[in-house]
């Protein structure tokens, strides 16, 4: 009965409410730049709608810390006034994406944050996910069969002597579920509903009652808000402050980046293969981690190689480029907040690589490029069309990325939809593309795995 109980959830088509997420510049629910050709019907979801969404989280120094993985805003609303039973349905679903999609093994020392509705703590799917990585966070919803206080805490103590940590919000704590504060590990609150001398004396309370969480921050729209919320003793972040745009027109490449930026503009514009060579071997450590990373096991040549002129010929132009965008993320470190941000694009650009799959490698190769560059103003803290026009972006490349037109755009608008958790954008995208949203959001749930791995 269970199984198919979410045998029909998967497959109903399911209307659809827009998200209040923040995008990072692009307008998703605009029309398809680039529809299918006639011949392509757009794909019928006949597998649900994809409702997993994952929200980076960072900590007080705007590394990333984690990520939040909860149901998105459309499916919620959706079933806000349903039964107790469709929330564990979608409860189970949600842990079973995460644990099947073996993401502890690459989380490291970060943590996965997953919204879990309150009755659903003695759940056996919970005890597939990686304790050391996990942290539960209690959702109290309004349906009948609520667990009293009492059952509630013996279940919360099971979790945590299992390993798990708990999240609870803070308001609760500070009211009718005051008995949980020595078990919360987290306690949790929005930006966008909390008054920041309330939020600074709650937090003050449940630290004089003994309690020793630490304060999670959802909804951030801003840098200044972030800040406040910083000034205030929070110790972990989310929203979209972290990919957010500022005015960067005063901001120049620094010396590494402009290095960097120089070269790769002269191997797009097609510079034979000895000029490259000569001026990689200007930089003694750029050429250093060339020859690292061509015979590294990764790369998977067969005999080492011994020469720069050796590894641009077996690695081509287009890898060559791959590498150098990710060398340049990183050339001068950057602000903590570039670092989180990297990691969505590198998402962005798997998850259009793998949408793209049966089309042409060149094609391909374009859409994880598209998604790479779609936050290089954010990375480099620089003014998008000089980030673009320093690098000798490919033409259809730059109509994505800088106009949100062309062959391209669909693509990244969908990746961006799926990144910010938004159900209409992602429907809307999905049928530009003549994908599936389950398709959309399995693949950007390996996407994600994937950006995990390269990341260490």
């Amino acid at each position: 009965m269970f199984e198919r109980l979410i045998s029909v959830i998967r497959g109903s088509i399911l209307g659809t409410q827009a998200s209040d997420a923040a995008d990072d510049g692009k307008d998703v629910t605009a029309p398809c730049q680039h529809a299918p050709a006639a011949s392509a019907t757009p794909a019928r979801d006949d597998a649900g709608t994809g409702f997993l969404c994952r929200e980076l989280v960072v900590g007080r120094d705007q590394r990333v810390a984690g990520y939040r993985f909860v149901l998105r805003e459309g499916t919620r609303n959706r079933i806000r006034t349903g039964d107790r039973r469709i929330h564990h349905v979608y409860a189970e679903i949600l842990v079973r994406d995460i644990a099947q999609a073996n993401i502890g093994r690459l989380l490291g020392h970060r943590a996965a944050f997953l919204d879990i509705p309150d009755s659903f703590v003695g759940h056996p799917s919970l005890l597939g996910l990686p304790a050391a990585n996990t942290v539960l966070i209690l959702t109290r919803i309004a349906a009948e069969g609520a667990p009293d206080n009492g059952t509630l805490l013996e279940g919360v103590r099971r979790l945590r002597s299992a390993g798990y940590r708990v999240g609870v919000a803070a308001e609760e704590l500070l009211g009718d579920r005051a008995d949980l504060l020595p078990e919360a590990d987290f306690y949790t609150a929005q930006a966008a509903a909390a008054n920041p001398t309330h939020l600074r004396a709650a937090v003050s309370r449940l630290k004089a009652a003994g309690g020793h969480g630490l304060l999670l921050v959802s909804d951030l729209p801003s840098a200044d808000d972030f800040q406040l919320c910083l000034s205030l003793g929070a110790a972990l972040f989310q929203g979209p402050f972290i990919t957010r745009r500022e005015d960067w027109s005063g901001n120049r490449l620094a010396p590494n980046s402009a290095r960097l930026s120089a070269l790769i503009a002269r191997l797009r514009s097609d510079a034979d293969t000895g000029e490259l060579v000569a001026l990689l071997k200007q930089d003694a450590a750029l050429s250093l981690r060339l020859m690292r990373y061509i015979n590294s096991p990764g790369v998977g040549l067969q005999r080492e190689v011994a020469s720069i002129d050796a590894a641009l010929l077996q690695l081509g132009r287009e890898r060559l480029y791959r590498w150098l965008l990710l060398l340049l993320y990183g050339a001068d470190k950057g602000t903590p907040r570039s670092s989180a941000a990297m990691e969505n694009a590198l998402v962005r650009a798997r998850l259009m690589e793998l949408l793209g799959e049966g089309r042409p490698q060149r094609e391909r190769d374009s859409l994880y490029l598209t998604g790479l560059l779609s936050l290089v103003d954010v990375i480099l803290e620089v003014p998008l069309h000089d980030a673009i026009r320093s690098l000798g972006v490919a033409p259809d490349i730059e109509e994505a990325v800088v106009h949100g037109t062309g062959p391209l755009a669909d693509l990244l608008r969908l990746a961006v939809a799926c990144e910010n958790g938004d159900e209409d954008g992602v429907q809307a995208a999905a049928a530009c593309c003549g994908i599936a949203p389950t398709e959309a959001n399995r693949r950007h749930l390996q996407a994600f795995s994937w950006a995990l791995e390269i990341n260490g």
